[in-house]
């Protein structure tokens, strides 16, 4: 038995609470998972879970064993990582989560010059706009753009702020009331963002209530909507600031009080942080307090 694998797949099995999840992320057979973790209870002498059809349920020795187990883990990360500082390059993989329309925009040419800068890290990155669990999901590092505290379970460190802008094609308001004051809004097709908190409520000034014929999950997918003269959106200025500068669209209500949106590099809080890691995180910085603004 490959104990160390064992205590692995153990520590993963207590925290996704499903064989199939952990064969899903380690690209091993459940039949194989479920043989180490009894080989491992074997040679403890003890049962450390309790099985059943629907879900799993640690036993107290598995409590307890579960606790050390994850502090040998970190330990033996420590080791590697404090090895692989000793070399000139961070090498490795990072698995990172990031929304779609950042990943197509900045975060390509962000990612298209630490490739160049650490040729030794290899990346592994899932675009998205839906709400993941870095830790559940096996992330190493999360971007969220966002106008609202992070979430306290993970270390967010702000990179820069965006700006939102309320935008429509000029052949749009050509053709619809003039948009003077945010209350106008009420008067136009507003498309709505499905993961936006306000959901039907624009944050233009004390606030205003909008609707529209869109709703959608992806603010690339809108941007060419509203290029294509069907509306209005309420976009971050990372989406709609080529459209803005090629005059496809013009924004409105420019003086109008919006709130700022930060994008923050998050990852999971833990006693060490990987070489690799702080590296990305570093660079990270760097580029963007370069970037013009």
């Amino acid at each position: 038995m490959d104990k160390l694998r064992a205590i692995q797949l153990f520590v993963r099995l207590a925290e996704l609470g499903s064989f199939t999840r952990v064969a899903e992320q380690t690209h091993a057979s459940k039949s194989m998972i479920s043989k180490e973790i009894s080989r491992l209870e074997e040679s403890l002498g003890t049962r450390l879970l309790h099985r059943s059809t629907r879900n799993l349920q640690l036993t107290h020795a598995g409590q307890e064993y579960l606790q050390r187990a994850r502090e040998i883990l970190e330990k033996l990360d420590e080791a590697d990582n404090a090895v692989q500082d000793l070399q000139q390059q961070p090498r490795g993989k990072l698995k990172i989560n990031a929304p779609m329309a950042l990943g197509i925009t900045d975060l390509s040419a962000l990612f298209t010059d630490f490739m160049r800068a650490y040729p030794e890290i290899e990346l592994d990155i899932h675009l998205g706009d839906e709400t993941v669990d870095l830790v559940e999901q096996g992330f190493d590092l999360g971007f969220r753009a966002s106008s609202r505290p992070i979430d306290s379970n993970y270390v967010g460190r702000p990179l820069i702020r965006f700006n939102y802008r309320i935008c429509a094609a000029p052949e749009y308001l050509d053709n619809h009331p003039a948009i003077n004051q945010p209350q106008d809004l009420s008067d136009h097709n507003c498309f709505v963002y499905s993961y936006f908190k306000g959901q039907n409520v624009w944050p233009i000034d004390e606030g205003v209530a909008i609707q529209g014929r869109l709703r959608v999950n992806s603010t690339v997918f809108m941007m060419a909507a509203i290029k294509g003269g069907l509306g209005v959106g309420f976009i971050p200025d990372f989406v709609c600031r080529e459209a803005l500068e090629k005059g496809e669209v013009v924004e409105v209500l420019a003086d109008s009080s919006k709130p700022d949106l930060t994008l923050y590099a998050l990852y999971p809080a833990r006693h060490f942080v990987p070489s690799k890691l702080v590296q990305c995180i570093d660079f990270l910085e760097t580029w963007f307090s370069n970037q013009p603004r």
